[in-house]
């Protein structure tokens, strides 16, 4: 269960991990049945087919499954939980060079096998953390080597492949840092093409999709002194990130220019929803980008009931089984979105407290076939703690049921910064 504090050394990188003590090594039950050491020269005992060792102590110990070829062993090992790889790099000089080399990943993405990890960065937190899917298991990822202007302000986040990328600005410029899961470590760039933040954004299998937002504009003095600003400009521009070419590609621009817009896939397109235009006012209506088309076709009061406040964060909105669920801030209820009628149902509350910051603070993603919250609980025993629930969502039913995890988290704020889901 997760404490909070993680493996000293650990935000080193994966080589510091490997500073473990001789207990963590030899420990067993990795994945399926026992790791053995085994001596360069083993022994057989009685015909019971295992090497022992044969009296010498060994020099090298090789922690590999006994009697597994090298690619059954292999396919076993790339099946191991992301979030518990570390453990890996502490067995032998062989798997850390297995974790850091990125075959693994590879062998995963060759099998077809993939996982949900959940990255969040708290209030008050420090670093970023890596959550699997059931909350059960944590580390804290590198701290972030950027300048303070990029640690205080406004940031965005998505995932892209086995990369975290989180966009904002530092004193020179507008900036993005990618996480590489394969490493284990913070990279910086690449820059879009049009610098941007409070904009939509979605992720279709390794690519990821941004549009709209405030354009992110130099200026000499800058805001406060701090050599970045918010610019005027609200963008109808798009864009798409290859993680293979490591380079964005742009789109053909929406018919509207909108900002505090969000977006998701669904049935294979990227839609944006919401949003406030170029003069402030509220956008109801949604945009639909089919990539085989290469084009966008308008959804005109897509959002026309939908209770809207000042200072309203952008659209809270997952897709699970390719359907849009939407989090009503105001009311604190969960809606799903009928397609073929352009319409909204009900479908009951949320149990956090959205209202309180209007929207802002609060994780709603999708998690697998599953909807995933994080906030302040609507229960007053733990309103100042984070509260995690996933419920299984059915566009049918009247009210869903909600499933509290309980995991460790009750010392992290409730105000989540930032968070996505990454598929890999």
């Amino acid at each position: 269960m997760f404490k909070g504090k993680g493996l000293e050394g650990e935000e080193q990188g994966i080589e510091s991990l490997c500073r473990c003590d001789s207990g963590l090594r030899k420990k067993k039950k990795m994945v399926y049945g026992d790791l053995v050491a085994r001596s360069s020269t083993p022994r057989l005992a009685g015909g019971s087919g295992v090497g022992e060792s044969s009296g010498s102590k060994p020099q090298d110990a090789d922690y590999s499954v006994p009697l597994l070829g090298d690619e059954l062993e292999l396919s076993i090992l790339a099946r191991f939980p992301q979030c518990e790889q570390w453990r890996l790099s502490c067995v032998s000089k062989r798997y850390l060079d297995l974790v850091k080399s990125g075959e693994l990943f590879a062998i995963r993405k060759e099998i077809g096998y993939k996982e949900a990890s959940v990255f969040m960065l708290a209030s008050g937190e420090s670093s970023w953390m890596m959550f699997d899917r059931t909350f059960r298991s944590c580390r804290r990822l590198p701290i972030l080597r950027s300048d303070a202007c990029f640690l205080d302000a406004d940031k965005e986040s998505l995932c892209a492949g086995t990369d975290l990328i989180v966009t904002g600005r530092e004193l020179t410029g507008a900036t993005i840092w990618r996480y590489q899961l394969i490493g284990n470590k913070w990279i910086k760039g690449p820059s879009m093409i049009s610098p941007r933040c409070l904009f939509a954004s979605a992720t279709c299998g390794a690519n990821a999709f941004v549009a709209g937002g405030i354009a992110l504009e130099f200026s000499s003095e800058g805001a406060f002194g701090m050599g970045m600003e918010y610019g005027q400009t609200v963008l109808n521009s798009a864009e798409k990130y290859n993680p293979e070419s490591l380079s964005w590609e742009p789109l053909p621009d929406m018919h509207r220019a909108r900002k505090k817009c969000s977006g998701c896939f669904m049935d294979d397109k990227f839609y944006v929803i919401g949003g406030r235009d170029r003069d402030g006012n509220h956008l109801t209506c949604g945009e639909i980008f089919d990539e085989k088309k290469n084009s966008w076709d308008l959804i005109e009061n897509m959002l026309e009931d939908a209770p809207i406040s000042t200072s309203q964060s952008p659209p809270l909105v997952a897709v699970v089984n390719n359907e849009l669920y939407s989090l009503e801030p105001s009311s604190n209820q969960l809606k799903v979105y009928l397609k073929d009628r352009n319409e909204w149902k009900n479908l009951g509350p949320v149990p956090v407290l959205s209202v309180v910051n209007k929207g802002w603070g609060v994780a709603f993603k999708s998690l697998g076939d599953e909807l995933l919250v994080i906030g302040s609980s609507s229960e007053s025993s733990t309103s100042n703690s984070m509260s995690i629930y996933t419920c299984i969502p059915d566009p049918r039913a009247e009210q869903l049921r909600w499933r509290r995890l309980y995991c460790g988290t009750n010392h992290l704020s409730p105000f989540i910064l930032n968070c996505c889901v990454m598929v890999a």
